[in-house]
């Protein structure tokens, strides 16, 4: 057993050190006289991720943004991009739309795209493809100062994919959209990261949108980055439970799950924790029943509760 615990040691250290991230932090600081806008940040993006990044406005999402991108200079600590490349070269493998895009409102969709080419010294062949992804080949001659916001967010994404960036920072997208704008900016990225295999970095205080299509967060409170999380761990401690405290932990197991068994069909998981108390994996609403088959075999039940909470509790919580 020793050995087996050495070996898993080893391995973890190993698949720690061998993860891929896009991005990271380290102890990222940003003051603005005696306010710190973003304190201490370690942030960790894998690629291949959504990486959710959550906060109030004014928690520090847009400046740490800013300064990853080198439109700000931090005030100490520092950060790196794809395991330490030069941040010159690493940025050219970056997309970024941040807060509204800069389109001209003059020109179609199609003239936008060309004239950002020019700028970039990008090829234009891919301009029809580009137009086709985000949605907007079937616009003609409609000038940009005629799209919905949630076109204009669209055209915006598809100027930031311009040189084919592996990495995609997206800075509040569905900021005042409405709910169809939303969708198909939702629809977007999630067919960005699904099938093109980009890693994103969506900012938002739209907490139920972004627990549609994140697959890991970076909650934001005041500057500070209070939690990091996968959405299976964020779905596993949103999860309503029953935590039932008794005399004799193992009877009251099997009476609970037979009771469950016969009233349900499905068992629910079962377990008990530290405290000797029985956990059920869901929230169970006729708890009377339970408490009265538990009295009736003489166990005393000493107390019952329901633990866990919804995404936005969860959010809100740790976001102060």
């Amino acid at each position: 057993n020793s050995y087996t615990c050495i070996i898993l040691i080893i391995q973890n250290d190993f698949e720690e050190e061998t993860m891929e991230y896009a991005l990271r932090t380290f102890e990222l600081t940003k003051k603005y006289g005696e306010k710190l806008a973003v304190n201490n940040v370690n942030m960790n993006i894998p690629k291949g991720e959504v990486y959710g990044f959550v906060g109030k406005n004014g928690a520090g999402k847009t400046t740490l943004i800013r300064l990853v991108l080198g439109l700000a200079n931090p005030t100490s600590g520092n950060f790196e991009f794809f395991g330490g490349m030069n941040n010159y070269k690493a940025r050219a493998r970056i997309g970024n739309l941040i807060e509204s895009p800069a389109i001209y409102p003059n020109m179609t969709g199609q003239q936008n795209l060309t004239i950002f080419c020019k700028m970039l010294g990008v090829n234009e062949e891919k301009i029809p493809e580009l137009l086709n992804l985000v949605g907007l080949n079937d616009v003609g001659k409609k000038k940009a100062k005629d799209y919905s916001l949630g076109m204009k967010q669209r055209l915006g994404i598809a100027i930031a994919l311009l040189g084919d960036p592996e990495f995609l920072i997206l800075d509040e997208p569905i900021n005042g959209l409405d709910p169809s704008g939303i969708i198909e900016v939702r629809d977007l990225i999630i067919k960005l990261n699904k099938e093109f295999g980009k890693t994103v970095l969506i900012s938002s205080h739209i907490l139920g949108e972004l627990s549609k299509l994140s697959t890991c967060y970076g909650i934001i409170s005041n500057g500070k980055l209070v939690e990091e999380l996968t959405h299976e761990e964020l779905i596993s401690r949103c999860t309503a439970t029953t935590v039932i405290k008794t005399n004799n932990p193992e009877k009251a197991k099997q009476i609970i799950s037979n009771l469950l068994a016969d009233k349900y069909g499905t068992v629910p998981t079962l377990s008990i924790n530290n405290n000797g108390a029985v956990v059920i994996g869901s929230a169970i609403e006729d708890t009377g029943s339970v408490t009265k088959a538990l009295f009736m075999n003489d166990v005393v039940v000493e107390s019952l509760t329901t633990a866990g909470s919804d995404l936005e509790n969860y959010f809100v919580e740790r976001m102060g």
